[in-house]
């Protein structure tokens, strides 16, 4: 019994069921203690190995979390609600920089394309058996990917940068295995790692990228792989720079077994330039996402590594989806062909935006960073207070809690759609409700 909720069940698949189910509806909340298996095995009337049996999958799944003699409790983000019931809900009249989207206006308009690549497909259908990657995609692709120093390999096509990450560590790991992940970092990364039954260890982040003593002290730890993000790093707008990216190949060669997925996500709305860690180790994955640039609802992005990775994850991908739509591929190609976007002036779009609200806090004493992409991280002292005063002053942002283990608390703000007229006056109201923050680094 815990509080309310009694587990149920006499096998262990039925045991984990009943309590991934409380988990899923909020009963048992992040946090809650798991009784003892020996007590929960006295309470159900079965053997402990069966409790036992139930514990090791929900861990596996990233329900749960054991720490020795202090037992085992209901992760702080358990895989089955994520971080959503950290969400704000935004009443109406707020005005929302929480939700991350790009500016709309600076989207492609997408019916031309994918007319002509349906017109395409009428001419020359896509059959089972045929190749899984448009070759004009490929070769542009390539050609890009070189161009920005991407060492050579094959190419495959998944459905957006997280499907990629997702089946590059499926591809390697194993339940238990240790992954180290950016902090702050992307909150579904932090939630996908453990859902996966992996473990994850912080490596903080300033503007240059993953602090390199961090990522050695987490492989030293024993980490068997490493995901950064480029560029447009979420939440903080880091980005890899030249010098980071020398003193972390300098850390990866001491440790040629670690896989590497590097997460190229912002490709098409930055203007910084890629510094790219791959091919330092045995094993590496680069995964280039057309979202942000192209739209949210292209659920497409290129992955590139070594040999091996590749053809792992398209091994796995042929059993089960197949592949990525060649109709949403050739829309793609033609979107790239008639050069919609231009990504120079999106770039400069969104870093007018960033450059003017850094500027603005940093004149009332606020500190913040957000060095590409679209967002802004601001160190709070009272996180809480903070998203919930700045509600109050007509504004939703996104809580830190989102994207963060250990990391101080923060706030991020998406600027994608912010106005100038817009910036002095929610730089006041941050700052009235942040209040001054030390000049510091966000981790």
């Amino acid at each position: 019994m815990l509080g309310e909720y009694r587990i149920s069940g006499r096998r262990a698949a039925d045991i984990s069921a009943s309590i991934e189910r409380a988990v899923g509806a909020g009963e048992l909340r992040p946090g809650h203690v798991l009784p003892p298996m020996r007590e929960l095995a006295e309470q159900l009337g079965v053997n402990p190995n069966t409790v036992a049996a139930a514990y090791r999958t929900l861990r596996e799944r990233g329900v749960i979390e054991t720490a020795g003699r202090r037992g085992s409790r209901v992760r702080p983000a358990p895989a089955t609600t994520g971080r959503d019931h950290i969400r704000v809900d935004v009443p109406e009249g707020v005005r929302d920089v929480a939700q991350g989207n790009p500016d709309p206006a600076l989207l492609p308009p997408l019916a031309g394309a994918f007319a002509a690549a349906a017109a395409e497909g009428d001419r020359t259908p896509v059959l089972y058996g045929d190749t899984p990657v448009e070759p004009e995609l490929a070769r542009i692709a390539r050609a890009g990917l070189d161009a920005d120093g991407v060492p050579d390999g094959p190419l495959a096509v998944v459905s957006g940068a997280l499907d990629g990450v997702e089946r590059v560590l499926a591809a390697h790991l194993k339940p238990g295995d240790t992954v180290a992940v950016e902090d702050p970092g992307w909150g579904r990364t932090l939630d996908l790692v453990p859902a996966l039954g992996l473990r994850v260890v912080p490596v903080g982040v300033d503007d240059e990228g993953p602090r390199a003593q961090d990522v050695r002290r987490a492989l030293e730890a024993g980490a068997r792989a490493l995901i950064v993000t480029d560029r447009a790093q979420n939440p903080t707008g880091a980005a890899v720079s030249a010098p980071r990216a020398d003193a972390l190949r300098a850390v990866l060669r001491e440790y040629p077994e670690v896989l590497l997925i590097e997460d190229d996500h912002g490709h098409g709305i930055v203007d910084v330039p890629l510094h790219p860690l791959a091919g330092v180790t045995r094993h590496w994955a680069f995964v280039r996402s057309a979202a942000k640039a192209y739209g949210p609802d292209l659920r497409l992005a290129l992955l590139t590594g070594d040999a091996v990775t590749v053809d792992r994850v398209c091994g796995r991908h042929r059993l089960g989806p197949g592949w990525v739509s060649r109709l949403m591929q050739r829309a793609l190609v033609r979107l790239w062909a008639d050069g919609v976007v231009d990504t120079a002036e999106v770039a400069a779009s969104y870093g007018r935006r960033r450059d003017a609200l850094i500027g603005a806090l940093e004149r009332r004493g606020v500190a913040a960073y957000g060095r590409s992409g679209m967002n802004v991280w601001v160190p709070v002292p009272d996180e809480t207070g903070a998203v919930a005063r700045l509600l109050h002053a007509g504004w939703a942002v996104a809580p830190g809690a989102l994207f963060r283990l250990s990391a101080p608390p923060g706030i991020r703000v998406t600027v994608s759609t912010l106005a100038a007229a817009e910036i002095e006056t929610l730089a006041d109201a941050i700052a009235s409700a942040a209040g001054p923050a030390p000049a510091r680094s966000y981790d």
